[in-house]
């Protein structure tokens, strides 16, 4: 009887596109879009809350950072998990918790109340992330994987952009609540999520669940001779069955994990200064709510724009080139929002401002995913996202600090566009990870080799 094996990273890496990549990208883009717009309805209901609860602008920052402590601790305890039981498992549970707790806090009768509702929102939406970025990944052929990343994350962009024309069209009429009792839809497609989406291939070939494997390796590529008979096996990197956090920092891994969690911490708080604040920043410069809600659709737009032309970039391009650009058009934009001009170039900047500040963001997922193997992957974005999450909350808690301070408006753009210049030079410092020890064939069949059994 003879067997063969069959190297599961060469076959996804040299597969072709198909509606297998499709179905994955398009039901990871729903979770990520409502993901989005779990945070997103931040920047809608914040002006609302202060007025209903007489809160200050540092309380309301204080109220909005409660969602994304949550996330830090969600994306550090689901990252690991996922490493251990499965993306798919854990992706299921963080959109049970995000939803759930999301629809709640609609219900919400004072700040104490909100903020342990978000806190536990928080912990699902930001374990779900690092989870869909690395399912996403794992299946996507090595030509196309950036595109594909991004363009799936770019629902989290279009989370931004139903989050206000949902504040737009319905909190005159129905209040604030109604931005979160939307939130419950995610929970009505669990048992689709458990039907249609995959466990990760790598995974299952791990777990020696040598049937599953198969069944999803033939769907990413029909042509691959997988027979019953075929043991599937990772590349050489990928084996290592450790999760530990202290992989990160080993094979000459450590000074670029430190540089991604930096680059992660300023993307971070640009990111949610933005998204928590925007509206009222463009209130404090003599802008209606209605008008500053039409800038957070703004911001949004650019970023689904910026998101996928990130991804198409980067797998064209340098990584680093890609990010550290889009940073440096994100600093001269937000810098720009500084100063008095007509409306459409304001319209103009925050788009630009959006599509450098979220896309890069998101793209620095990718990057890191690409960066660490698939042994530690999850562990890897989780962490990085996890100490990002640090500067996500003392994003909305600083610039609420200068709202209440009452300076030049300018200032509190210039102040967010600080950290992008930092990021952009944390990036510029990284050096590139050991690449998996994958040998490509001309065809997927040589990738096997036979052996007796």
């Amino acid at each position: 009887m003879t067997a063969t094996t069959m190297n599961v990273n060469a076959v996804v890496d040299q597969a072709k596109f198909k509606s297998f990549h499709l179905k994955l990208v398009l039901w990871c883009l729903f979770i990520v879009l409502f993901d989005g717009y779990d945070l997103a309805i931040n920047g809608v209901v914040l002006p609302l809350l202060m007025q209903e609860w007489g809160m200050s602008a540092v309380q309301a920052g204080m109220l909005a950072s409660t969602a994304l402590a949550g996330m830090m601790f969600g994306a550090m305890g689901f990252g690991m998990l996922a490493d251990k039981i499965g993306r798919k498992k854990v992706i299921i549970i963080c959109v049970s918790l995000f939803s759930l707790f999301t629809f709640l806090g609609g219900f919400a009768t004072n700040p104490t109340e909100f903020g342990i509702l978000r806190f536990i929102a928080g912990l699902g939406i930001g374990g779900v992330l690092p989870n869909l970025v690395a399912l996403t990944s794992e299946y996507a052929p090595q030509r196309v994987r950036s595109t594909l990343v991004t363009t799936m994350f770019s629902g989290y962009a279009m989370g931004g952009i139903l989050a206000a024309l949902c504040g737009t069209w319905f909190t005159a009429d129905y209040g604030w609540q109604i931005m979160f009792y939307i939130a419950v839809i995610p929970l009505l497609f669990v048992p689709l999520f458990w039907k249609f989406l995959p466990e990760s291939l790598i995974f299952l070939v791990k777990a020696n669940k040598q049937d599953q494997a198969r069944h999803f390796l033939q769907k990413v590529e029909p042509a691959a001779q997988v027979s019953a008979n075929t043991q599937l096996v990772l590349a050489s990197t990928d084996q290592s069955g450790s999760t530990s956090v202290k992989e990160l920092f080993s094979e000459n891994r450590a000074v670029g994990t430190f540089l991604f969690w930096l680059a992660f911490f300023m993307c971070l708080l640009m990111l949610y200064a933005l998204g928590s604040w925007l509206p009222k920043l463009m209130m404090a410069a003599g802008y209606s709510l209605g008008s500053s809600l039409m800038f957070l659709l703004a911001l949004n737009v650019g970023a689904v724009i910026g998101t996928i032309s990130g991804g198409v970039l980067a797998d064209r391009f340098d990584f680093k080139r890609v990010l550290i650009g889009m940073l440096v058009v994100g600093v001269l934009s937000l810098v720009g929002l500084g100063f008095n001009s007509p409306q459409p170039v304001i319209y103009l900047l925050v788009s630009l401002a959006g599509a450098s500040s979220i896309g890069s963001s998101i793209l620095l997922y990718s990057y890191v995913a690409q960066y660490y193997p698939v042994a530690v992957r999850s562990t890897g974005i989780g962490w990085a996202s996890a100490v990002g999450r640090t500067g996500a909350i003392v994003g909305p808690i600083v610039i609420g600090m200068l709202l209440g301070m009452e300076l030049p408006h300018k200032w509190n753009f210039i102040a967010v566009a600080i950290p992008g210049i930092i990021g952009a030079l944390a990036i510029f410092f990284i050096r590139p990870a050991k690449k998996a020890e994958i040998k490509a064939e001309p065809k997927v069949a040589a990738s096997t080799q036979a052996i007796r059994s």
